[in-house]
């Protein structure tokens, strides 16, 4: 894309200022610290940083602040690692099917870049964004854009447009003679899911993200019912094409058949699982499947469900029990907010509704930390409070194994050893 010298040149200078790093030393004194893999809080720590990395970490009396190091405070304060969120969407900020039918892509790329901001903005110094709505390959560009340091943003991977079938995730309502816009690349034989994997990682997709299940009710009796989309040969063969290829595949399911057929296919991580039975829990127990929640989400629509069922069934209210039962089996459980159907930057509510359907408030912030860097592939550099990783941090005041909502209090981000937030000034 060719630019005007006046954009170009604020482009360029904009970029030497995001990547640029300091061989300063900065030195962080943490009076309470969360490395992402105890479930305990360390105390009098002191965190040495060089450039974008830890250099070392340790007591206050065994680690000596080098003269001339930069000091950041936070002797009355807890820091964690950096944040991961592991179901985003940065490309839905509204109203989607609105968005693609009357906003252009570059638009709708630039709302991506300021969603994605304001997650990081709210300590999430990692994501995985599940989908680009329509977007097509958007999500790839903007997780390289981030990466060659043009612009400021979480660390990313991303499913750019995700595979369904025929007659799913559609916009509705319009002429049949128009060609529409649609939310992920439709298959309808293994095939053709075979080619769909293919094709998205040939864009740069990191993920292959799978809609396994779609529309669902709640019938009088109060059992759920969700519509399976792909079939088994297909899901199959969405599975069997990405780890051939080294790649990863998420699963978008809620319940039923297309749920138990993700498991068994060997996804490496379940979306929502809403409604889930002893024996699929069982089976992701064995094969290590990883899932997500997204509890605030279904939270802040319950209303919906309690108007169409009399008050007695909601997604939200299924939802807690299979996630308190997949606690019990020591499911390995991602933070997972699905962000986008509200607002980017509020998704740390998320960890609360963990906490009440059943996580201890460790269990819930290593989900965002150690465990979502297993799931990512990234425990070599994030996660944890280590030596030789990137120096991602957030702190709170208070204390968040006592209150979780410590966590919707994020006062300070350091993202690569850069401060990306600090109000505690």
């Amino acid at each position: 894309m060719r630019m005007r010298h006046g954009l170009g040149t604020f482009v360029l200078v904009l970029a030497a200022l995001v990547g640029q790093s300091s061989s300063q030393v900065i030195a962080i004194r943490a009076g309470k610290l969360f490395d992402g893999k105890t479930d305990h809080l360390l105390t009098d720590q002191v965190i040495l940083v060089t450039g974008d990395r830890i250099q070392e970490i340790g007591s206050a009396a065994s680690v000596k602040i080098p003269s001339g190091a930069q000091v950041i405070d936070f002797s009355h304060a807890t820091v964690m690692p950096g944040l991961i969120d592991a179901h985003t969407h940065v490309f839905e900020t509204g109203d989607v099917p609105r968005d693609l039918l009357t906003t252009s892509p570059q638009y709708r790329e630039l709302e991506a870049l300021v969603a994605s901001q304001a997650d990081l903005n709210a300590g999430f110094t990692s994501m995985r964004d599940l989908r680009s709505m329509g977007a097509m390959y958007g999500d790839a560009d903007l997780r390289n854009a981030i990466n060659r340091g043009l612009v400021q943003g979480p660390r990313m991977e991303v499913a750019t447009r995700g595979i369904n079938t025929t007659g799913t995730y559609g916009l509705k309502g319009y002429s049949p003679a128009l060609t529409l816009p649609r939310f992920s690349e439709d298959i309808d034989s293994p095939w053709e899911a075979r080619k769909a994997v293919r094709d998205q990682l040939f864009n740069g997709t990191d993920w292959i993200k799978l809609d396994s299940t779609d529309y669902y009710r709640f019938t009088s009796d109060g059992h759920f019912w969700t519509m399976p989309t792909l079939t088994r040969e297909e899901i199959d063969a969405v599975v069997d094409e990405a780890h051939r290829r080294g790649a990863k595949v998420a699963c978008h399911a809620f319940g039923g058949s297309g749920l138990r057929d993700c498991v068994a296919a060997g996804v490496d991580s379940l979306e929502h699982g809403i409604d889930i039975d002893d024996a699929t829990i069982k089976e992701m127990v064995k094969r290590g499947t990883y899932t997500t929640a997204t509890l605030y989400h279904y939270w802040l629509e319950e209303h919906k469900d309690l108007d169409v069922t009399g008050g007695r069934y909601s997604l939200y209210r299924t939802a807690c029990e299979s996630f308190k039962r997949k606690v019990d089996a020591d499911v390995r459980i991602v933070f997972g907010s699905g962000v986008g159907p509200f607002p980017h930057g509020t998704q740390n509510k998320e960890f609360a509704h963990m906490v009440k359907c059943g996580q201890t408030p460790a269990q819930a912030l290593r989900s965002a930390t150690s465990v979502a860097a297993d799931l990512l592939g990234w425990s070599d550099r994030v996660g944890s409070i280590e030596a030789g990783k990137f120096a991602d941090f957030v702190a709170v005041s208070g204390d968040p194994l006592v209150d979780i909502t410590e966590l919707e209090r994020v006062k300070f981000v350091m993202k690569g050893g850069h401060v990306v937030r600090n109000d505690f000034k």
